[in-house]
This record gives C-alpha cells, sequence and structure tokens, in this order.
C-alpha cells in the first residue's frame, strides 16, 4: 500500500499535464477548422468557448463527488467523459458536432481539476502551497503537450493520440490507493467575503481569460505567416515558460507578483496583436507565458493564505469558476474585438480584466 501510495502524487501531475493538454490541443487546429467550415473570429472563439461552459458544470458535480470522499471515482468518470467529448472531433465533420464535442471535453475536464485539487490537498496538509505550486506547473508542461499534439495536423489525428493517452491515464487512476488518511474539508460561505479571496480571483480570471484570448483567435493571427505545425510549436515553448515560471514563483511573495504578472500578459498579448513578424511573435508568447506561470501561483498562494486549507471547498470552486469564466470571456470577446477592430486591439481583453485586478489590489490593501 505505502508504494501504491507514493505513487499518487506523480499520478496527479500526470493527469494535470493531461487536463491542460485538453485546453490546449485546439489551438493549432483552429485555423484548420476555420478553413473547413468557412467560419470567421467569432464563431471559432465561441467554439473554443463552448469548452469553460462544459467546465463550470462539471465543477459543481465533481465538488458533490468529492464531499462524500470519492475523490478517485471523480477522477475516472471525468476522464471518461473527456473521452466521450474527443470523439466529436474524431467522428464528427460539422461545427454543430465539434461544438458539442468541445463542450462535453468541457464537462469532464471541470471533475478532472477537481478531484486533482483535493486528492492533492488531502494526500499533503501543510504542504498545500508548494503542491499545488507543482500542480500548476504540471498543468502548464501539459498546456505545452497540447499544442504538441496539435501540430500532428489535421482535425481527428490530435484528438485520436489524445484519446489514447486518456485511456493511459484511467490506468494510472486505478494504480492509485486512496488517501492512508481521510480529511474532511468544509464549504464556508463565509471565506467569499475575505479581501484575500476576491484578490485571487480576480487574478486567476486576468490569467485564465488571456490564455483563452491566446488560445481562441491568436492562432489565427499568427497563421498568417506560420503552419500548423509552427503554431503548436509556438504555443509548446510558451507553455514550457508557464511550467518555468509556476515552479519558479513560489519563491516570491504572492501579493506584489500578482502586480509582476498582470503588467507582463498583458503588455505582451498586445504586443503579439500588434506584430506581424515571427521573432516578435515568439517574444510576445514567452513573456506572456512567464506572466501566465507567476500568475498562476501567486494567485493560490493568496487563496490559500486568505482562507485556508480546512474550509477552502466553497472557495476554492467558486475560485475556480471565476478562472474559467476568464476562458470563456477570452475567446468570445477577442473574437468579437477582432470581428470589429482587428488583432491590433487585442490587448483590449486582457486590460479590461487588468483594470478589475487592479481596483481588487486597491481595495485588499485599504482593507488590510
Amino acid at each position: 500500500m505505502k508504494a501504491r501510495e507514493r505513487v499518487a502524487y506523480p499520478v496527479l501531475l500526470v493527469l494535470g499535464a493531461l487536463d491542460a493538454a485538453a485546453y490546449s490541443v485546439i489551438a493549432p487546429v483552429t485555423p484548420t477548422i476555420a478553413g473547413s467550415t468557412n467560419a470567421g473570429p467569432a464563431v471559432i472563439g465561441a467554439l473554443v468557448a463552448s469548452f469553460p461552459v462544459g467546465i463550470l458544470i462539471g465543477f459543481a458535480v465533481a465538488a458533490q463527488g468529492i464531499k462524500r470522499g470519492r475523490s478517485r471515482a471523480v477522477l475516472l468518470a471525468s476522464l471518461g467523459v473527456v473521452a466521450l467529448g474527443s470523439l466529436g472531433f474524431i467522428l464528427g465533420h460539422s461545427l454543430g458536432a465539434y461544438f458539442v464535442g468541445r463542450f462535453v471535453m468541457g464537462l469532464g475536464s471541470g471533475g478532472v481539476w477537481i478531484g486533482i485539487t483535493f486528492g492533492t490537498l488531502e494526500r499533503w496538509p501543510g504542504c498545500e502551497y508548494v503542491c499545488m505550486s507543482r500542480i500548476f506547473s504540471a498543468y502548464a508542461v501539459g498546456a505545452m503537450v497540447g499544442p504538441a499534439l496539435g501540430a500532428i495536423g489535421g482535425i481527428r489525428a490530435p484528438f485520436i493520440v489524445y484519446l489514447v493517452l486518456l485511456g493511459a491515464a484511467a490506468l494510472l487512476v486505478l494504480v492509485m490507493a486512496e488517501p492512508a488518511t481521510r480529511r474532511e474539508f468544509r464549504s464556508d460561505f463565509a471565506a467569499l467575503r475575505l479581501p484575500g479571496f476576491w484578490l485571487s480571483s480576480a487574478t486567476v480570471l486576468l490569467v485564465v481569460l488571456a490564455i483563452g484570448t491566446m488560445d481562441g483567435v491568436l492562432p489565427l493571427h499568427v497563421a498568417s505567416r506560420l503552419s500548423q505545425t509552427e503554431i503548436g510549436v509556438l504555443y509548446a515553448g510558451a507553455s514550457l515558460l508557464v511550467a518555468a515560471s509556476a515552479a519558479a514563483s513560489i519563491r516570491a511573495r504572492p501579493r506584489p507578483l500578482v502586480l509582476v504578472a498582470a503588467a507582463l500578459i498583458v503588455s505582451r498579448i498586445a504586443m503579439a496583436g500588434l506584430v506581424d513578424v515571427v521573432p516578435l511573435w515568439i517574444v510576445a508568447f514567452g513573456l506572456a507565458g512567464l506572466g501566465a506561470g507567476a500568475g498562476y501561483t501567486s494567485s493560490a498562494g493568496v487563496l490559500l493564505d486568505a482562507v485556508g486549507s480546512e474550509r477552502i471547498v466553497t472557495a476554492l470552486v467558486v475560485w475556480s469558476q471565476l478562472g474559467i469564466i476568464g476562458y470563456l470571456l477570452g475567446p468570445l470577446a477577442g473574437g468579437a474585438v477582432v470581428q470589429e477592430l482587428g488583432f491590433a486591439a487585442i490587448g483590449l481583453v486582457p486590460a479590461a480584466a487588468a483594470a478589475l485586478l487592479l481596483g481588487t489590489y486597491a481595495r485588499t490593501r485599504s482593507a488590510l
């Protein structure tokens, strides 16, 4: 049993990477979908946004299983739902099938995130911040795997490979032991009134909105000079920097790091839309990745400092939902802005979320 317990953390890291790949596998594929269906930026943005709609529902459903102490069952069921959604891209040949498939993938992904998070918190009490920063790093690595899969080419092939990986992940969950001791996690709605909760939520909203903007419409911009494979490499490289930044940021104080992350994210996404030169795209995507990694880690640090782990169920679910709303708004707003104003205006989308973050930061400083 002890050997199976030691397996748990690597398995959770692998699951985090695989879950993140579900987000990012779509990015290099969207130009191909647009070309085969004659869909414009607004429609492609809506397709990407259907994923977080499913995630929001998946969070709520999975949280009920967590309260019953069924984290492993939640993970297995959620992986099955993601696999079912992947079939929409493998068997489907229309926008309707792709929309349904993307929504169902999101539904399962929401459950995978909840299962991973509480599986981590219940196994390593007292080390929550360090362990969650590593989970974020695993997600960032997965965000690199997704574009690499998308770089395979076409629409069906990336999702076929991803489906195989899901099957392997389910086997890993089966060999993972349940926690040696059960931790009881409580819902506490009072945590939602804490200033630190709202600062953390505004930060994760900005970070995930930025990633949604990058995944949703920027591939259509860089496709003017890059192939599907080259887009996959660009996104994979940016995700590698997200992973490195998330891991390194554990050494910094969370609150000041929030401002650094916001500055990098907004300025570099704006740059990516303004320029039309591959080397500058590489710089812009790379620095935006550094900002996103710092934002993830600092957001989790602020949340854990404010709420603690024992009463975190409600706070973590709402925090996760607000973050995923960012992944919903990023592609939708990004698609609309590009449709009306062009890619040069794409920086307006993260700038609006950053303005909300700065206002929240100022209010929480006065409350301390």
